[in-house]
């Protein structure tokens, strides 16, 4: 399978941009962003240069595949879905990459990172509506309660995470009952609640060409 295995600084360094790809590591000194905020490689200092409307585009692309984990293929099929339905495209993507398993997940604070939330959905860690669910795109809808499993419970990558999870805060569309390692997808979120400085209007308009 075609999945990075690269260095996930060196993705916040090309993005120019801090993605939280390591968990509680990017909220600490030896987060590489923070000691190298330029371009990796060997002209990755070099400034005043322009970029065209395209490339713009396709940074935004890749900015949004990698914040989310998701592969060129799969991340286009999401386009077009979100294209199919009412409203905006742009939002509407963003919700169905808000609603995935492994997101859910992260958001909920049951993992450091969405790679590691990813990692722990595969290894059949969680529930949803008391169903045991091990794909990481599987859509996650509003009312649905995601848990850890009772035997699972005990894993220190979650607990560890669960201790964590003060950093980043629980959005407001979440619910957590973190005493028996649940929480509920209240609602959707809005536009306004997704705080990563991301334009998927640049999106839309790469693969409306």
């Amino acid at each position: 399978m075609a999945r990075y295995n690269g260095s996930l600084c060196r993705l916040c360094r090309r993005e120019n941009l801090k993605l939280f790809l390591k968990g509680d590591r990017c909220f600490g000194d030896k987060c590489a962003f923070e000691r190298r905020p330029y371009a990796p490689g060997q002209h990755g200092q070099r400034r005043g240069r322009k970029f065209s409307d395209y490339r713009l585009q396709l940074r935004e692309k890749q900015k949004v595949k990698r914040i989310y984990g998701v592969l060129e293929k799969q991340f286009r099929g999401y386009y077009y879905r979100a294209e199919r339905q009412k409203g905006i495209t742009g939002i509407n993507l963003l919700m169905l990459l808000e609603c995935r398993l492994d997101n859910v997940v992260y958001r909920m604070g049951f993992a450091a990172s969405r790679n590691q939330a990813r990692q722990l959905v595969r290894h059949n860690h969680f529930m949803v509506n008391n169903r045991k669910v091990n794909i990481p795109s599987y859509r996650v809808s509003p009312g649905d309660v995601v848990e850890v499993r009772e035997k699972s419970r005990t894993v220190q990558q979650i607990l560890d995470a669960m201790e964590t999870v003060v950093r980043r805060g629980i959005p407001p569309w979440i619910e957590i009952e973190k005493e028996k390692f649940r929480g509920v997808l209240k609602a959707l979120p809005n536009r306004e609640d997704l705080t990563m400085p991301i334009q998927e209007q640049l999106i839309v308009e790469l693969y409306s060409k």
